[in-house]
């Protein structure tokens, strides 16, 4: 594919109701899209890196100064414009998975438009759609948390996700237990919140029957990890500390987790998620696909992801309204607790010109004359 100029694109989308983790609240997605263009097809994808480092070292405003300064030239210099050739060309730009993530995005559903294909059938999709869960943030009583699940479960979600804290962890899992009974599919997610002092503390949630913990401990701390995973017996999934497919490898041979949580912005794109997934289901270990307040865009990659045989969780796929009042695409809907993967080339689904222009902040074009 011959490339004829990138366009970055802001954009600010309110949340149907704040969103809060052990690491912050959000009221609004800030987020940065970029639009590939060629001579035959164009591309859409999307950054999830937050509007403060928190989650990860990677933020917006960086992300997109990331793009513009560095990665943009090292894309038009490409003699072939094609998705296998962009994570090696940005290897010498360390770190930034996540900009590189929406770059390899957007090239990859360009050239996937042009040759009539989908990302599922790309990726390896085995199945028409995928099941879904919800994650439930950290709310301000239990009561409020029961009244959200109950939403959830009304709803048809097939699993349930609580974020958790030091303080916040004990009583909101037991209520949810005690209200839902055994056979709901819960799990917790920490967000590196506590220490491997806590571990008798964690190990309380064991009689709950918790489909896992995700990433209780600091994301750089594997070994404790693995010292968790023998002193607790509820499953121990890693999320932050899984960088790429050979991060999965290391975890796994140190005994750091038994499931894997595969983001493609933390690992650098979907090509790498495709391998985290392979790594994991070759020392069968099941994974499952998280979230990040993905727009349709997003939302239509992660969808066709969740499709390969190794998810065998329901991820964070939820319905577009679980965060949107209005999506910037077609919203993706609940149906009997699954989600569907589109059909159509590429991501199979686009932009709505006047939902995007409403919720856009500010958007700049890049050829390559103006590297």
């Amino acid at each position: 594919m011959r490339i004829e100029g990138v366009e970055l694109r802001r954009i600010r989308m309110p949340l149907v109701a704040p969103f809060r983790t052990s690491f912050g609240v959000s009221t609004d997605r800030d987020a940065l899209l970029v639009r590939v263009v060629t001579a035959d097809a164009e591309g859409w994808g999307e950054c999830v890196a937050m509007t403060a480092p928190l989650y990860s070292p990677e933020h917006v405003d960086g992300a997109a100064e990331v793009i513009r300064r560095f990665l943009l030239p090292v894309l038009y210099a490409l003699p072939d414009l094609d998705a296998h050739a962009v994570g090696p060309a940005f290897a010498p730009v360390k770190g930034h998975p996540m900009a590189k993530a929406a770059v390899e995005m957007a090239v990859l559903d360009a050239q996937l438009r042009a040759a009539g294909m989908t990302f599922g059938r790309f990726l390896g999709a085995v199945r028409p759609t995928v099941p879904a869960g919800v994650s439930v943030g950290i709310m301000d009583s239990v009561p409020a948390l029961l009244d959200a699940v109950a939403g959830y479960v009304d709803a048809g979600y097939l699993r349930i996700k609580l974020k958790i804290q030091p303080g916040w962890d004990i009583a909101p899992v037991r209520a949810v237990r005690e209200r839902f009974g055994d056979d709901l599919a819960l799990q917790v997610d920490a967000n590196t919140a506590y220490t491997l002092a806590d571990a008798r503390h964690l190990a309380r949630l064991d009689p709950f029957g918790l489909l896992l913990i995700e990433q209780p401990l600091g994301e750089d701390d594997l070994r404790g990890h693995a010292a968790l995973a023998r002193l607790i017996g509820t499953p121990v999934c890693l999320d932050e500390s899984i960088t790429s497919a050979r991060a999965a490898a290391d975890a796994i041979a140190l005994g750091a987790c038994s499931v894997v949580n595969v983001k493609p912005g933390r690992v650098g794109g979907y090509l790498e998620a495709r391998r985290v997934h392979d790594v994991c289901a070759a020392h069968g270990v099941p994974v499952w696909c998280g979230g990040m307040l993905e727009t349709g865009l997003g939302r239509a990659a992660n969808v066709a992801l969740a499709a390969l045989p190794g998810f065998v969780l329901p991820g964070d796929t939820s319905a577009s309204d679980r965060y949107y009042a209005r999506d910037i695409t077609a919203p993706f809907t609940l149906e009997a607790g699954h989600v569907r993967v589109p059909t159509g080339a590429g991501l199979g689904v686009v932009p709505d010109p006047a939902a995007l222009d409403d919720v856009t902040v500010d958007t700049t074009w890049l050829s390559p004359s103006t590297r």
